[in-house]
C-alpha cells in the first residue's frame, strides 16, 4: 500500500510503527457552525482512508479532535492568532452560551456523519474537555525554554526549533512571510511566524470560555489542542496525521513543532491532505452564496450518499469542481448502481463453480484493490466497480462482489433493494403530470419534474412516438 507523505512530498510504502496497529489522527470539526461541502471532502477523505487500512486488515485507532474554543477568526487570513474566537462571536449571534453553541452543532455534526455514512472515530476528544493536557504540553515546552511570554500570552519561540516548517517547504514558508507582513501582530512577538500556546483573557472581552493557568487566566491557542490529544490518545509518535491542504503552512507546521520540541521525537510518520473544493470553476465562500451545507442539498431532494458517490470519483490530491449538474450525474449513477444491487439481490441464484468465472472475480477484485493502495485511487476502484456492472458473471457473485468494495465505498449498497425505489404508480403520476403541463405550454414547470424523475433514477426521453 503506498501513499503520498507530505512530509518528505514522496510516494512511500506504507509501513506502520506497530505491525498490524495504526494510529490515524484526523482534524475534526470547528463547532461554531455548519461543515460546507468542502469540509465534508476531506472528511469523507479521511473516512475513505481508514477504510482501505481496515480493507487491508490494519486494525486502526481513530483519533478526530473537536475543537470548541481557541480557533480564532484570524486564520482565515493567514494567522491564527488574530480574530475573535469563532466560539464566543457564534454566541453573540445566537443568543446562546457558547458551550450550548458547541453542543448543538456537535450534535449536527454528529448526525451529518452518519448520513454521509461516515465510520465513527474510536475518540472524539473536545478541546475544552483536554485543557490539563494542554497546559501541561506548555510547561514542558517551557522547561525546555521553547516559549517566552508577552502581554498578550504565551509563544512558541519558532527559532529555537530549527526545522520549523519542514512540513509544507520553503515556498509555502515564503508565501506565508508576505501574508503576515500585512497583519498587525503582537508588538511583543519576536518573530512572525511565532505562534500561541495560550492567550490571555482581555477584562473588556467578556468570554465565557476562559481557565486559570501558571500564566494568568486565558485559553488555549488552536494549535495546542491537537497535539495535546494526539499524544494523549495514540502515543508520542503515531502513524498518519491528515486534513485539508489548507492546514500544511500553518497549523499542521505549528503542531510538529510544538509537538517534536516537546518530546524529541518524530511526532506523526506520515501526512496526508485532502484538496480544496470549488464551486462552478471558483472559489466557495459564504460571502458568494455558494458555501452549501449538506442539509441544503437534502433540501433539493439530493441524497447524502449521491455526494459521497460524487466526492469518489475525483482523487483526494486534486482539485475537485462542485456543480449541481455533477451531483446530478452523481445521483443518477448512484441510484443505478442502488438499482442494479436490488435487481442482484433479489435474483440471487447460484450457478456451477467455474474455473472461468472464478477467475474473473478474482480480476475483479485485485484490479480493485490496486486501484485502492495506489495512493487512494478511488475514481479508478470506482471504474472496476461499473466493469463488474456489466460484465458477465453472475448476478449473485456480482452482488458479493459489490458489498465487498463496498466496505470501502462505503455507500449503504447491500442494504439496498427493489423494495426502496418509488412505487411504479407514483412515478407513472409524475410522468402523466409532466405530459399535462407539456400540453399545456408549461415547459419550464414540466422541466422540473423530468429533473425531478432523473434525481430519482429515472430518465425521460420524448420521441416522435
Amino acid at each position: 500500500m503506498k501513499l503520498y507523505n507530505t512530509l518528505t512530498r514522496l510516494l512511500e510504502e506504507f509501513k506502520p510503527i506497530k505491525d498490524e496497529r495504526v494510529g490515524m489522527y484526523t482534524c475534526g470539526p470547528t463547532v461554531y457552525s455548519y461543515p460546507q461541502i468542502g469540509n465534508w471532502r476531506t472528511f469523507t477523505f479521511e473516512d475513505l482512508l481508514r477504510r482501505v487500512l481496515e480493507y487491508n486488515g490494519y486494525k486502526v485507532n481513530h483519533v478526530m479532535n473537536v475543537t470548541d474554543v481557541g480557533h480564532l477568526t484570524g486564520d482565515n487570513l493567514g494567522d491564527a492568532d488574530l480574530g475573535e474566537d469563532r466560539m464566543e462571536k457564534a454566541a453573540t449571534r445566537e443568543g446562546k452560551s457558547a458551550w450550548e453553541v458547541a453542543q448543538f452543532y456537535l450534535d449536527d455534526f454528529v448526525a451529518s456523519a452518519k448520513k454521509l455514512n461516515l465510520l465513527p472515530p474510536t475518540h472524539l476528544p473536545r478541546a475544552t474537555d483536554h485543557i490539563a493536557e494542554q497546559i501541561a504540553l506548555i510547561e514542558k515546552l517551557e522547561k525546555k525554554v521553547l516559549t517566552y511570554q508577552t502581554d498578550l500570552g504565551v509563544y512558541f519561540n519558532v527559532s529555537k526549533y530549527p526545522d520549523y516548517g519542514k512540513l509544507g517547504g520553503q515556498k509555502l514558508v515564503d508565501k506565508r512571510t508576505a501574508t503576515r507582513e500585512e497583519l498587525k501582530e503582537d508588538p511583543q512577538k519576536k518573530n512572525p511566524f511565532d505562534f500561541a500556546l495560550w492567550k490571555f483573557s482581555k477584562p473588556q472581552d467578556k468570554r465565557q470560555m476562559e481557565w486559570d493557568s501558571p500564566w494568568g487566566k486565558g485559553f488555549p491557542g488552536w494549535h495546542i489542542e491537537c497535539s495535546a490529544m494526539s499524544m494523549k490518545y495514540l502515543g508520542e509518535s503515531f502513524d498518519i496525521h491528515t486534513g485539508g491542504v489548507d492546514h500544511v503552512a500553518i497549523h499542521h507546521t505549528n503542531e510538529i513543532a510544538q509537538s517534536e520540541g516537546a518530546t524529541g521525537k518524530p511526532f506523526a510518520k506520515y501526512w496526508l491532505h485532502g484538496e480544496f473544493l470549488t464551486v462552478d470553476g471558483g472559489r466557495m465562500g459564504k460571502s458568494l452564496g455558494n458555501a452549501y451545507t449538506l442539509a441544503e442539498l437534502m433540501a433539493k431532494n439530493y441524497d447524502p450518499l449521491s455526494l459521497r458517490y460524487l466526492y469518489l470519483t475525483t482523487h483526494y490530491r486534486k482539485v475537485m469542481n462542485f456543480t449541481f449538474e455533477a451531483l446530478d450525474g452523481a445521483q443518477t449513477a448512484f441510484n443505478k448502481l442502488r438499482k442494479l444491487m436490488g435487481e442482484w439481490k433479489e435474483n440471487k441464484s447460484r450457478t456451477a463453480l467455474s474455473t472461468e468465472k472464478d477467475q474473473k472475480i478474482n480480476e475483479f477484485r485485485q484490479k480493485f484493490t490496486e486501484a485502492l493502495n495506489d495512493d487512494l485511487n478511488i475514481p479508478q476502484a470506482l471504474a472496476v466497480v461499473w466493469e463488474v456492472a456489466k460484465s458477465n458473471i453472475p448476478g449473485g457473485d456480482k452482488y458479493d462482489l459489490m458489498a465487498n468494495f463496498d466496505e470501502v465505498l462505503g455507500l449503504d449498497l447491500n442494504k439496498v433493494t427493489n423494495q426502496t425505489r418509488l412505487p411504479d404508480g407514483q412515478v407513472q403520476n409524475l410522468i402523466d403530470k409532466r405530459d399535462e403541463l407539456r400540453v399545456a405550454g408549461k415547459y419550464a414547470e414540466a422541466d422540473a419534474i423530468r429533473d425531478q424523475l432523473q434525481k430519482l433514477g429515472f430518465a425521460i426521453q420524448d420521441k416522435k412516438d
